[in-house]
């Protein structure tokens, strides 16, 4: 009798495996079969820099291709320049204009489909894969002196350069079968940072590094991050500072299938 029991359960827990193997069996089946019929390319517009610079100054345009029923690449590029800055003083100048605001951004990442743990075929659900990212922000400020006497004028010049290679996790939704929603949520990475300052007129040294310093603290303001990755890192005259840190990525893009 025991025997017998033993067996009966064993058939059991056997048939139990094999229908749940033939089920995710054909659920891939499925979903491999709504893929090959389905929609491939993606255009996106990336909205949180938008919202974080300006939508003025941060347009920047992705496109994501499936290479199979699992995998898929995207590439985005555009300009990112800054806000105005504002409220900078020295205390021999202050901010004049904005002589030149410029910036370029470049990412691709390869993504992977979860597709065990998604309910939707792809580009729907859950993915992770590496990715890269470029950013250069230039910048040219024109300053004026605010002490009597002679009028002075000093123009500053500022580069920032991000590289950042990591790892991102993420979830794309799609709405009425053409609208995307993506969401980078977790995007932790290694970033190669180098940052620029020059003053050019008539100032002396002393002037000159309250100037770059100033000019510093501005872009704390302005670039996420920026304070934490340079906080240890002083100007003095014209120079470079260069330090490799911890990166991230996170990201809104809303965008159209077809």
């Amino acid at each position: 009798m025991k025997k017998n029991t033993c067996i009966t359960a064993a058939i059991l827990v056997f048939l139990m495996f094999s229908v749940s193997s033939l089920a995710q069996v054909a659920m891939l089946e499925n979903k491999d079969s709504v893929w090959r019929h389905s929609r491939k390319n993606i255009v996106r517009y990336n909205l949180s820099s938008a919202l974080l610079f300006g939508f003025d100054k941060a347009v920047i345009i992705g496109y994501e291709r499936l290479v199979n029923p699992r995998q898929s690449f995207s590439i985005n590029v555009g300009k990112a320049g800054l806000p105005k800055l504002i409220a900078v003083f020295t205390d021999s100048f202050n901010i004049k204009q904005d002589i030149k605001n410029t910036g370029f951004n470049f990412s691709v990442d390869y993504r992977f489909y979860l597709t065990n743990e998604n309910r939707y075929a792809t580009p729907h659900g859950l993915y992770i894969g590496p990715y890269y990212s470029y950013n250069r922000i230039d910048r040219t400020n024109a300053w004026e002196g605010v002490s009597s006497g002679n009028e002075r004028k000093v123009n500053t010049k500022t580069d920032l350069d991000i590289h950042t290679v990591g790892f991102e996790l993420g979830y794309q939704f799609v709405f009425w079968k053409r609208a995307t929603l993506d969401l980078v949520m977790v995007g932790p990475g290694v970033g190669f940072y180098k940052f620029k300052a020059t003053a050019e007129g008539n100032v002396n040294v002393a002037e000159r590094e309250q100037l770059l310093q100033a000019l510093k603290q501005a872009l704390e303001q302005r670039v996420p991050g920026f304070n934490w990755v340079f906080s240890d890192q002083e100007l003095t005259g014209n120079g470079t500072v260069s330090t490799t840190t911890i990166g991230y990525r996170y990201l809104i893009q809303i965008g159209f299938r077809f």
